[in-house]
C-alpha cells in the first residue's frame, strides 16, 4: 500500500513540474487555463460547444509535452557537449600536414594498400556474411583492392587537445577513391533467382579523426568524433556482356552503406576506439590464439536509481524537523556478472549489496590476436524466475609484436584507461566504469597465460622459449602433411545439463576435416574418459571442432562446443590444455594434443625423399609475348598458382603483354603438382585465360635454384620466367644432398 502511494506521489510531482515549466515558458497560460475552465463550464451548463474542443485541447497538451521532453533532451546533450568542448579545447594551433599526405602517397601503393587489403578483406567478408541482405542468399568475396588513391589526412590542418590528462590529436579524414575494386559474387534469393556480380568501384568516407597516444607511446587509439559520411559506388552485372547500375538491384547500395556505417559505429566512433600498437621490437610472429584468465573481483557504487532495469523501491522516513525524506534502498540488490569473450560466456555467483565482491576466475580462450571482453551486470531479485539487466562495460586486448599485450577501456567522461602487460603471466588490474550510467565501477584482473603463434611456438613467459623454435627456426620448415595428430580427451569438469533433473551423461564428438570421432558416455558432470584418437593432418585445416552432448532418452542435448587451433603443432611436445565450452555458462574439457611424424613408407607415398622437410620457393619474375585479351590490343595479366589444394595469386600488371611481377610465393614441400595459370584481369566480366603451364621441380637438388623460361600451353604464344628452389633446413641439408647425390 505504501509503495502505491509513493508511486502516485511520484507521478503528481512530475505533473506539477510539467505545469511549472509551462508557466515559465508561456506566462499567458495562467490566463488561458481559467478561460478554458470558464468555457468548459459554459459548455456543460449553459450551451454545448462542438465535440472537437476536447480533442483540440488534448492534441495541444500532447504537443506541449513532446516539446518539453525534446527540450530536456537537448539540454542534456548540450551539457555533455559543453563538457567535451571544455575538456578538449585546443592547446596547439592548426598545423599543416602536407608532408604526411606526401609520405602516405609514396608508401600507399607498395606497402599500405596490400597490407590493409589483406587485413580488411577478412573483416569485410565476415561482416557481409553476418549481415546479409534479404535479397541475397549467399555472398562471397572474390577480390579486394583499395586502389592507388590513399586517404587525405588533415585537409584543414591538425591540432592537439586535452581530455583530462590525455593528449589527443584532431585531424580531418577524407577518402574519396574511384579506382578501388572489390568484387562480390552473390547468389540471389527469391524472386531474383540466379547469381550476380557486385562490384564496389568507388568509396567516399569523410569525418574527423581522433588519435590518442597511450602507454607511453607504445600504442595509439584512434576513432571518429561522430559517425562519418559514407558513400559507396556499386555496379551490378550477371557476368555477361552488360553491367547494370546499382539501382537495378534494389537495396544493395544502401545495404552496403549500412553494413559499413554500422561497423564503423560499433568499432571506431567515439567512445569506441581501435588500437594500433607501436612496438619497439618486431618479432614478426603472428598470434593465432591465446589463453586468458579473467578474474571478476568486485563492484563499487552500485545504486539502482542510477542503473538500468526495474524502478527502485522508495522508502519514506521523517527527519528531525518533521519533513518527509525519501531515499533509495540498495540493500536488496543481488547482482552477478556475465563475462563474454567471443562465443564464450561465464557467470559469477549472486552476491547481495551495493558493493558486491565475487572474486571469481574464469579460463577463457581467445581466437586471434585481438579480443573484446564484455562484462554485463545483472540483478537477480529474490524469489524471482528472471533477472534484470543493469549495465555493461568492456575491455579490449591486443597482442603487440614485441610479445606484450595492450589492454584499453572507456574511462570516466569518455576518457581512456590503458594498461600494458610486458610478458605473458603478468597480471593487469583495471577499474572500469559501467557505460551509459552515472555510477558504478567494476574491478577486473586479467592474465594472458600464453599466446599461441602460427609457427607452433607458445609465449608462456619471458623465460620460456620453445627449444624446437630455436632449433628449426621459422614454422615454414615444419610440414603440415605426412603427420598424425593424436588427440586425447582426458576429462571434463562442471558440465551442466539444461534438463531440470540435473542429470548429465556426457560424451564428446571430435571433427577434424571430414573425420568424426566419439568418446564413450560418462555418467557425471565431472567425467574422466582418457580416450585417444588419431587423425591424419590436413593441409590448410588447422581447426579441431569439439561438441559435447548429454545423452537423453528423447534425443541428445548439446551442452557446449569449442574450437582448438592446431596450426603449427610442433613434433615431440604434448600440448595439455583446458578448453572452455562455448555457448554455455559452465564446463571445460581437458585435452592432450600431439603431432607425430609417420614413416615415409606410410605417409609419403608418391613423394620424393626429404620432401616433407622443407618448402618450395617460387619466384614469378616476368612473362613475354602474351596474347592480347582486350580490344585495345593489350592485357591485364596476373598468375594464379595452384599447389595441391593451396591457391595463391600475383598482383595485376595493367595494359601490357610483357609483365614483370618479381613476386615470391612459398608452399610446404609435399610433392604436389605446381600449376601456373596466367589470367587476364577484368573487374566486371569473367577472367580470361591467356595460357598455363606446369613447373617441374621434384628432381631439383635441395637449396639449388632453377632459372627457366616455360612456354605457355593452350595459346599460340607466350612464355613465363620463373625461379624455383626446394628449400631444406640447414640441419638436414647434408643428408638430403647425400640422398640426392645420384641426380
Amino acid at each position: 500500500m505504501g509503495r502505491r502511494k509513493g508511486r502516485a506521489g511520484f507521478k503528481v510531482e512530475k505533473v506539477l513540474a510539467f505545469f511549472n515549466h509551462l508557466l515559465e515558458e508561456k506566462p499567458s497560460i495562467a490566463v488561458l487555463i481559467p478561460l478554458l475552465l470558464v468555457c468548459w463550464g459554459i459548455e456543460k451548463w449553459v450551451f454545448s460547444f462542438s465535440n472537437w474542443v476536447p480533442l483540440v485541447v488534448a492534441i495541444w497538451a500532447t504537443f506541449q509535452h513532446c516539446s518539453h521532453r525534446q527540450k530536456l533532451l537537448v539540454e542534456d546533450l548540450n551539457k555533455k557537449w559543453k563538457r567535451v568542448v571544455l575538456n578538449t579545447s585546443p592547446i596547439t594551433p592548426l598545423e599543416h600536414c602536407e608532408w604526411l599526405n606526401k609520405l602516405l602517397m609514396e608508401i600507399w601503393t607498395n606497402y599500405m594498400n596490400p597490407k590493409l587489403a589483406t587485413r580488411f578483406s577478412s573483416i569485410v567478408e565476415k561482416r557481409l556474411k553476418q549481415h546479409r541482405s534479404k535479397l541475397i542468399e549467399k555472398i562471397e568475396l572474390q577480390e579486394f583492392s583499395l586502389g592507388s588513391c590513399p586517404p587525405y589526412l588533415g585537409p584543414h590542418g591538425t591540432c592537439w587537445a586535452t581530455l583530462g590528462d590525455q593528449r589527443i590529436m584532431n585531424l580531418g579524414f577524407d577518402w574519396d577513391t574511384s579506382d578501388m575494386s572489390i568484387l562480390l559474387l552473390a547468389k540471389l534469393a527469391k524472386p531474383l533467382m540466379g547469381t550476380a556480380r557486385i562490384v564496389i568501384n568507388s568509396l567516399h568516407i569523410k569525418g574527423e579523426l581522433l588519435l590518442m597516444p597511450v602507454l607511453d607511446g607504445r600504442a595509439v587509439l584512434y576513432s571518429f568524433v561522430s559517425t562519418p559520411e559514407v558513400r559507396i559506388g556499386v555496379a551490378f552485372g550477371s557476368g555477361g556482356s552488360q553491367s547494370l547500375p546499382a539501382t537495378e538491384l534494389p537495396g544493395v547500395s544502401s545495404w552496403l552503406v549500412k553494413v559499413l556505417t554500422d561497423t564503423l559505429v560499433k568499432t571506431m566512433v567515439e567512445p569506441q576506439r581501435r588500437c594500433y600498437c607501436l612496438p619497439a621490437v618486431d618479432l614478426r610472429k603472428k598470434a593465432v590464439g591465446g589463453i586468458v584468465f579473467v578474474s571478476v573481483i568486485s563492484a563499487r557504487k552500485l545504486s539502482r536509481s542510477n542503473l538500468r532495469g526495474s524502478p527502485p523501491r522508495r522508502e519514506q522516513s521523517h527527519s528531525l524537523n518533521g519533513s518527509l525524506v525519501e531515499h533509495f534502498d540498495d540493500k536488496d540488490l543481488r547482482t552477478f556478472v556475465e563475462v563474454e569473450l567471443g562465443q564464450l560466456t561465464r557467470r559469477t555467483e549472486v552476491i547481495p549489496g551495493s558493493s558486491p565482491s565475487w572474486d571469481s576466475t574464469f579460463n577463457m580462450v581467445l581466437h586471434g590476436d585481438t579480443g573484446t571482453l564484455r562484462l554485463h551486470l545483472y540483478n537477480y531479485p529474490p524469489n524471482s524466475v528472471k533477472y534484470d539487466y543493469l549495465a555493461s562495460c568492456e575491455i579490449k586486448m591486443k597482442y603487440a609484436a614485441d610479445d606484450s599485450t595492450a589492454f584499453w577501456a572507456i574511462g570516466p567522461d569518455s576518457g581512456v584507461i590503458a594498461k600494458h602487460a610486458e610478458f605473458c603471466g603478468n597480471e593487469v588490474e583495471m577499474v572500469v566504469p559501467f557505460e551509459g550510467v552515472t555510477s558504478g565501477e567494476l574491478t577486473v584482473k586479467i592474465v594472458v597465460k600464453e599466446w599461441q603463434f602460427s609457427d607452433g611456438s607458445l609465449s608462456l613467459n619471458k623465460f620460456n622459449i620453445s627449444s624446437q623454435k630455436l632449433m628449426y627456426g621459422s614454422s615454414i620448415l615444419l610440414s603440415r602433411t605426412g603427420r598424425k595428430i593424436n588427440v586425447a580427451i582426458m576429462e571434463g569438469k562442471d558440465l551442466i545439463s539444461k534438463e531440470r533433473s540435473g542429470k548429465c551423461d556426457p560424451y564428446v564428438k571430435l571433427q577434424y576435416g571430414k573425420v568424426l570421432q566419439k568418446t564413450r558416455t560418462a555418467h557425471n558432470s565431472n567425467p574422466f574418459w582418457n580416450q585417444k584418437f588419431e587423425f591424419d593432418e590436413i593441409v590448410d585445416d588447422g581447426c579441431l571442432k569439439i561438441k559435447c552432448y548429454s545423452e537423453e532418452t528423447f534425443g541428445d542435448e548439446n551442452i557446449g562446443s569449442a574450437r582448438v587451433n592446431l596450426e603449427g603443432l610442433l613434433e615431440g611436445s604434448i600440448r595439455d590444455i583446458w578448453v572452455p565450452l562455448e555457448r554455455v555458462n559452465s564446463g571445460e574439457l581437458r585435452l592432450q594434443i600431439e603431432a607425430v611424424r609417420v614413416n615415409d613408407s606410410e605417409g609419403s607415398r608418391g613423394s620424393v625423399s626429404g620432401s616433407f622437410n622443407g618448402w618450395i620457393e617460387l619466384i614469378l619474375v616476368e612473362a613475354k609475348d602474351l596474347i592480347a585479351a582486350d580490344i585495345r590490343g593489350t592485357s591485364d595479366p596476373y598468375v594464379r598458382v595452384q599447389y595441391g589444394s593451396s591457391k595463391k595469386r600475383t598482383k595485376v600488371m595493367y595494359k601490357t603483354l610483357n609483365p614483370q611481377w618479381n613476386q615470391t610465393l612459398e608452399f610446404p614441400d609435399d610433392g604436389s603438382p605446381l600449376e601456373l595459370h596466367v589470367k587476364d584481369y577484368n573487374a566486371l566480366f569473367p577472367t580470361y585465360s591467356i595460357g598455363d603451364c606446369v613447373v617441374e621441380y621434384q628432381g631439383l637438388p635441395p637449396n639449388q635454384t632453377s632459372d627457366k623460361w616455360i612456354p605457355l600451353q593452350g595459346v599460340k604464344k607466350g612464355e613465363i620466367h620463373v625461379r624455383i628452389t626446394r628449400k631444406v633446413p640447414e640441419l638436414q641439408t647434408r643428408s638430403s644432398l647425400e640422398a640426392d647425390a645420384s641426380f
